[in-house]
């Protein structure tokens, strides 16, 4: 028996917030509600995430070559808990030997007509299962002008006809998603690459051609093996797939004098056989030292190359085409150094910059802290893969902060059921006010898509917009806004509205200064007022005049705080203080 490791990570409004103090608990299958204690109870940092947990799995030499009922993996059940937002529990969460496997969890808050804990249940690896099916209806036709990279991808949870919810999610995550539920972790690394380009390629096919939406569906792929590829909401995905995927997301395979993303037919080549590429046979060609492309050919033809999308949507800036580090300087770094400033903002961890335009020791931390917490290679340079994933995060966090300002910005009276249904073709500042929660929504719920812009027009977005609201919070789902709808997004919108705002805002960040007797104002008065709150339940710490005034009696409360959290007792607040103070507020 080998070990793996599994890493939480919990966040909301699709990473624009960590939700740090919520409570992890893992268990082995079947026992967590047993009253058996669980392997593991973590609470999780400033940044959303927990620490590592070493966990027993097969050994790795079973998911080199094709077992008939071997599983090369161990499982285990997670459930995640904060106060204020629905629990989830998933089950089945696969761990590979000497591999670090990834659980995503983002949170939602606790509303009318939503069930108190979701539950998600990981099935069957693919390639442990029973055999899949595989189709290969495709299309060569054009439909987009060109091949652009989607911020969101948005899937289908069955085959087109079924009755199944829909989840928008990003890109990258999606990829990471297929490729985890597709191939193992534990193959070598030219074979991962060659399966996921084929799962990049197939995606864009899609998407190119507008398979399902030109048939009028309001999606763009389906988790159906027997029309697209594995997906699996709420899956464990693996770090070292995150990372090739954070690489190569941009690049697809294209033949020769074919503009369209070539439709890489893939199937697993042992239960399944397709004229496309062999999953387990990419094993043996790796390990016989084959390139990614070198498979990719061996499989498709020597009329095939590897491709990079000429735009990526969603970016503020494209990638500057060479790395920036150490030394480098000029707008691209200025860019960089403000967009991890306002990440700062919600993902405290991360060390101020001053915006100079001149890549230093200090950007470089900084780089090297969001790398570390968002799953990078951490060697504080900002490559491809880093630029476009900070890039990622910088707009979640301003496009969660835009909701608050287009929320402030409408008239009192707009929050006001208009007293007639909004439909197809309503326009007016009714309409404005639904799409400011409908965005809102969105952000906190995959099952409820984006809407780009409030307009005030009521066209086809917002419908499928309300429809997927609708279908989620079990309302009649006929896209049509009457009393019971309006009702229903006013109230979701101010359950949100905390995180909204804390997301405009974000978390009270570390001053970069220590507070100590003696000092005075804003910062000294917000952590009287946290150690308050805290002290409510840990009746320890006294209670303290929020005056601003760092006197005996709030060292006293700092030093009494340190010892109730392990920290250094010396009645001064930095920055591990400061934070612990904030992440022990925020889970209370």
């Amino acid at each position: 028996m080998s070990t793996g490791t599994l890493r939480v990570e919990v966040y909301i409004a699709r990473e624009a917030l960590p939700l740090p103090g919520a409570l992890v608990e893992i268990y082995n299958v079947n026992e967590w509600q047993s009253g058996s204690p669980p392997i593991a109870r973590l609470i999780v940092d400033e940044s959303g995430q927990t620490e590592a947990v070493t966990l027993n799995a097969p050994d790795a030499e079973l998911s080199q070559s094709p077992c008939e009922g071997v599983i090369p993996y161990s499982t285990y059940d997670v459930i995640v808990q904060m106060s204020g937002y629905q629990s989830q529990l998933i089950l089945g969460v696969q761990i590979f030997a000497g591999v670090e496997a990834l659980q995503q969890v983002e949170m939602v808050p606790t509303q009318e007509r939503q069930p108190q804990v979701l539950v998600s249940q990981i099935p069957v690896h693919n390639l442990a299962g029973p055999p899949q099916p595989n189709l290969t209806e495709y299309s060569t036709a054009r439909i987009l002008a060109r091949v652009v990279i989607p911020q969101y991808v948005t899937v289908h949870l069955g085959r087109p006809n079924a009755s199944a919810a829909n989840v928008t999610v990003s890109f990258r995550n999606y990829i990471k998603n297929v490729a985890s539920s597709e191939i193992y972790p534990t193959w070598p690394e030219n074979a991962l690459r060659a399966n996921i380009y084929c799962q990049i390629s197939l995606t864009l096919n899609r998407i190119f051609t507008e398979w399902y939406r030109s048939r009028g569906y309001d999606f763009d792929i389906t988790s159906s093996t027997s029309y697209d590829q594995a997906f699996i909401n709420n899956r464990d995905i693996f770090t070292n797939i995150s990372k090739i995927v954070d690489e190569i997301f941009d690049t697809y395979i294209q033949k020769s004098n074919f503009t369209e993303p070539f439709y890489a037919e893939y199937c697993d080549g042992r239960q399944v056989t397709c004229p496309g590429l062999k999953q387990w046979g990419t094993v043996t060609l790796a390990n016989q030292g084959y390139t990614p492309l070198g498979i990719l050919q061996y499989y498709y033809g020597y009329d095939i190359s590897l491709v990079q999308a000429p735009e990526i949507s969603g970016t503020p800036q494209s990638y500057p085409g060479t790395p920036l580090r150490l030394g480098s300087f000029g707008s691209a770094v200025r860019v960089m150094q403000q967009q991890l400033n306002r990440i700062r903002k919600n993902y405290p961890a991360i060390p101020q910059l001053t915006v100079d335009g001149q890549f230093g020791s200090a950007t470089e931390s900084a780089v090297r802290a969001f790398q570390r917490i968002f799953n990078l290679t951490q060697d504080g340079i900002v490559g491809k893969a880093t630029w476009y994933k900070i890039s990622y995060i910088y707009v979640a966090v301003t496009k969660l902060a835009e909701i608050s300002s287009e929320g402030s910005m409408l008239t009192p009276v707009a929050g006001e059921y208009p007293g007639y249904p909004l439909r197809i073709g309503s326009t007016g500042e009714a309409v404005e006010q639904l799409q400011v929660w409908l965005r809102a929504a969105g952000r906190f719920y995959e099952s409820i898509p984006l809407i780009s812009a409030v307009d005030g027009i009521f066209g086809t977005a917002t419908e499928n917009a309300v429809r997927a609201f609708q279908r989620t919070f079990n309302l009649t789902e006929d896209g049509i806004v009457g009393p019971a709808t309006w009702r229903q997004l006013q109230s979701v919108y101010n359950n949100l509205e905390g995180d909204i705002n804390a997301g405009a805002s974000g978390p009270p960040v570390y001053p970069g200064e220590l507070l100590r007797v003696g000092s005075l104002g804003e910062n000294v008065r917000i952590m009287q007022n946290y150690l308050n709150a805290i002290g409510r339940v840990y009746t320890s710490i006294p209670a303290l005049v929020a005056d601003g005034i760092y006197g005996n009696a709030t060292a006293n409360a700092v030093r009494t705080f340190q010892r109730l959290f392990g920290l250094t007792v010396d009645g001064i607040i930095g920055r591990i203080t400061w934070n612990r103070i904030v992440t022990v507020y925020n889970s209370l």
